[in-house]
């Protein structure tokens, strides 16, 4: 990927120094403007390349359609619940997050509550510090030999089995992404829900917030679970269905529940809150002083390093870009953006697209299929009204368009190795492109059924023309190019000529009127790469 510019960003919450003077010290003006109202947000933020988040700015569809420079949104922790992604993707802008920086400090929490809950420790201080000296009142258990299920198993995750395996608890979990024997190499034991539920003295969450896991632990899954259950939810609010945990509570179902977390917060309903076997804080996984500068320090670094074309790090909407950075890819995307924009300028008149079949051949293109044909459709969509493609929201553009699109990777035929080949389908016919990099140049070597002899430099003005072939027809096009002022600096024919065949001409410039033409050809177009 050719990096992207990034020369001024405005951080709208308190983040840690070191994130606005690693920013600084590469070149990129940076404005701290905390406590913003979304108003001013909005008004702002039309003069910015970056905006860096804590958890606080809602960065809503209404604000990232204000954002006319927007390229990246840094959220200087893990979650993106703040951030309208799918606005952001439509939009072309990165959403980039510090996946690592605060897993410590939520691991900690997580086992503190954890800690808290089998000892009341935060009901006994209360009642000393109310002049009382209750020993039988906060009678406790032990956490060695219970049973701890952990409902996803990434970083967090991991973490807290590590630290609660000290305490001599058997861990075991869920996750349907990690494999079960990674999980295993850590001493988790993984197995379905419903066989976990069952078996847990204790259940912790560390999960997204999406829809799969909304109320994931409810009325249903509380009947499975062991009579007096204890519960910790540092992930994300809803993870747990409140009114679910408060009714478990009270039955007795539910023997405690640790939450730093809320649906609402700060949550106006205060009756889990105030709940004797509630234990609360009003989200502090993240709140160490560690984990504030270590996600400050990492927003900064990743946009540093996206900037100079070094690396793509924790950019949630954005996977097909992070093998992007190297000289070769970027050859390769310059590549399909050069096939696409001579199919539209060459299919013009045949509008709408249906459909796009990108299949990448050779060894040297095995890995880059999904950018290929990101970038092949950036060139094909660019010239579309109300549309500016990128290769991060050229995806959605094109299916909301009601463009199919298909791509696949073939071995080498042995003649053509590193070869890009595109057919679309449109107003009920199929045109075919295909490309190269030879010797460092990007080459057109085929548009629709004609194969070039000598391949098309996809470079400068280029004129494409689609005629029978005639020995006279160079000296004529000649002819009435340099009538218009157009030199022609180069010419590539086809190898067979039966039929109508297109031709390529590259220009001293476009000329003006294409319709000038239209004695000699049948068709014709033109653009500059």
């Amino acid at each position: 990927m050719a990096p992207i510019s990034i020369k001024t960003v405005l951080i709208s919450e308190s983040v840690d120094p070191r994130c606005k003077t690693i920013l600084e010290e590469n070149g990129i003006r940076v404005t701290e403007k905390p406590n913003m109202k979304k108003d001013e947000l909005m008004a702002q933020i039309k003069d910015y390349d970056g905006l860096v988040v804590r958890s606080a700015t809602k960065v809503t569809a209404d604000v990232i359609n204000a954002a006319d420079n927007l390229k990246i949104i840094g959220r200087a922790g893990t979650g993106v619940d703040n951030v309208d992604v799918d606005a952001a993707t439509k939009k072309g802008i990165i959403v980039m997050n510090t996946p690592s920086g605060n897993t410590i400090s939520a691991a900690e929490l997580t086992c503190a509550l954890m800690m808290s809950l089998s000892r009341n420790v935060p009901q006994a201080a209360m009642s000393m510090k109310q002049g009382n000296w209750d020993r039988k009142k906060f009678m406790g258990a032990e956490l060695y030999g219970k049973v701890l299920g952990i409902v996803g198993l990434g970083r967090i995750g991991k973490e807290v089995s590590s630290r609660m395996q000290s305490f001599g608890m058997r861990t075991i979990g869920y996750d349907p992404i990690t494999p079960t024997e990674v999980s295993a190499s850590w001493g988790v034991e993984q197995m379905s829900l419903e066989q976990l539920w069952p078996q847990c003295d204790y259940i912790t969450v560390h999960t997204p917030l999406m829809p799969s896991t909304v109320g994931l632990l409810n009325d249903e899954t509380f009947a499975k679970c062991k009579k007096g259950v204890k519960v910790v939810n540092c992930a994300r609010g809803g993870i747990i269905d409140e009114d679910a945990l408060l009714r478990a509570l009270e039955s007795g179902q539910c023997g405690g529940a640790g939450l730093d977390v809320f649906v609402e917060e700060p949550p106006k309903n205060r009756s889990l809150i105030e709940h004797p076997n509630v234990i609360s804080c009003p989200h502090l996984g993240a709140s160490t002083k560690e984990a504030q500068a270590r996600c400050g320090e990492d927003i900064a670094l990743q946009i540093v390093d996206m900037v100079k074309g070094k690396s793509l790090v924790g950019a949630v909407n954005a996977p097909v870009l992070v093998s992007t950075f190297s000289q070769d890819a970027h050859q390769l995307i310059k590549l399909g953006e050069a096939v696409g924009a001579v199919l539209q300028s060459c299919t013009s008149s045949k509008k709408p697209f249906k459909s796009v079949q990108i299949t990448t051949q050779g060894d040297c293109m095995k890995s880059s299929t999904g950018y290929m044909t990101s970038s092949v459709l950036v060139g094909l969509l660019s010239h579309e009204s109300g549309c500016c493609p990128n290769l991060i929201n050229v995806l959605s553009l094109a299916k909301e368009s009601g463009i199919t699109v298909n791509q696949t990777h073939c071995a080498s035929d042995g003649a053509a190795s590193g070869v890009c080949k595109v057919e679309i389908g449109a107003d009920g016919c199929s045109f075919k492109a295909s490309g190269s990099v030879q010797g460092g140049l990007l080459v057109l070597l085929e548009l629709s059924d004609s194969v070039f002899r000598q391949p098309v430099s996809l470079t400068g003005n280029l004129l494409f023309f689609k005629a029978s072939a005639s020995p006279q027809l160079l000296s004529s096009v000649a002819g009435l190019l340099a009538s218009e002022g157009v030199q022609i600096e180069s010419f590539s024919a086809p190898a067979e000529r039966s039929g109508d065949v297109w031709y390529c001409v590259g220009v001293s410039s476009l000329p003006t009127d294409l319709g000038a033409l239209k004695p000699l050809v049948k068709e014709a177009a033109q653009l500059t790469i």
